[in-house]
């Protein structure tokens, strides 16, 4: 007697029965040359430093630095991003070890330049938060405020050195009003029109930075709501988007990326340039504590949420665990 009818006709479990099936049916694949290994350069230290909010994550010396970048292109991740952390005392008011030809961020890039040419993409971040007394992303006014336009003259500065450096991508991350336009203008009347520009498009006010502010020993008091997105809004990051593009951005960016997996893929459908998002350090530090406690896989949850930011419309992925899973795929 036939059965149809009684039981489903459609069985999409025939899709999962084993790994190969599931394997050759996945809509969304990750792949090496996606990923962006962050790493902090420390200034004055012999051995790498460890980042207690971070496990398994360190400021490294100049050296570590070198071999790090080694490990990554050979484990076949795409590029490499730098943040220079500056000596305590070399820190003022207008962050000028960002733009000193000799401090630790562009001395990194000419040494991660000698060590791996242009065989991994080499990206700066360009912010003066990790060179400022007061730690925020730019000069102050007479009344404390973030000076907008003086602080894009600051930036224009730190573009140039950062390309004379020989970096090949530049990360603008402080959010300020034109950034874009006047990083391009600057690095154009320079002579370094082929160093191309990641815009922080979507950067917002996240409670899950608070381990990199350790990463970057970061000297900021109070928050930086008045520059960085508001959680709550979405249109503000499109409008944010139509900005930088219009002002020459090459690639743009969406950070944090778990909490805002719904701004990514809006604007993975609105552009027709490559998109990053940013696995924070707050992910990072979410995962292997609770990994650390034994609540979850750690391994299932980094492929997990990197597979989620991949299928939301990711380009390319900037995450701590770059080298590491690069070697796993």
């Amino acid at each position: 007697m036939s059965t149809y009818g009684t039981f489903p006709g459609a069985r999409p479990r025939r899709l999962r029965t084993t790994p190969a099936m599931r394997r050759m049916v996945a809509e969304t694949r990750l792949h090496p040359a996606e990923l962006i290994l962050p790493a902090f350069v420390r200034e004055g230290i012999g051995e790498p430093v460890p980042i207690s909010a971070m496990p398994g994550v360190v400021q490294h010396t100049r050296d570590t630095l070198r071999k790090a970048a080694v490990e990554a292109r050979e484990a076949g991740v795409a590029g490499i991003m730098l943040f220079g952390v500056p000596e305590d005392a070399k820190k003022d008011a207008a962050g000028t070890a960002g733009t000193d030809p000799d401090g630790i961020l562009q001395v990194a890039i000419r040494d991660v330049k000698a060590e791996v040419g242009d065989e991994l993409v080499i990206m700066s971040d360009l912010c003066l938060d990790e060179y400022t007394d007061h730690g925020h992303c730019g000069v102050l006014d007479s009344e404390g405020r973030v000076d907008n336009d003086a602080t894009l003259e600051r930036y224009a500065e730190m573009a140039q050195v950062q390309a004379d450096a020989g970096v090949h991508v530049v990360g603008p991350s402080g959010m300020m009003d034109g950034q874009v336009g006047v990083i391009r203008d600057a690095l154009d009347q320079t002579g370094h029109e082929d160093v191309s520009i990641l815009a922080y498009t979507a950067k917002y006010a996240s409670a899950f930075y608070g381990p990199f502010r350790e990463a970057v020993g970061s000297s900021l008091q109070g928050d930086r709501k008045t520059y960085q997105q508001d959680p709550a809004n979405v249109r503000e990051s499109l409008r944010e988007l139509s900005l930088d593009l219009a002002e020459g951005a090459d690639m743009v960016m969406v950070k944090p990326a778990l909490p805002y997996l719904d701004i990514l893929a809006k604007v993975a459908e609105s552009v027709d340039v490559p998109v990053a998002a940013y696995q924070i350090s707050g992910e990072y530090a979410m995962v292997e504590a609770a990994a650390a406690n034994g609540w979850i896989d750690r391994d299932r949850a980094i492929m997990e949420s990197l597979t989620g930011i991949k299928r939301a419309g990711a380009n390319m992925i900037l995450t701590y665990w770059a080298t590491e899973v690069a070697r796993q795929l």
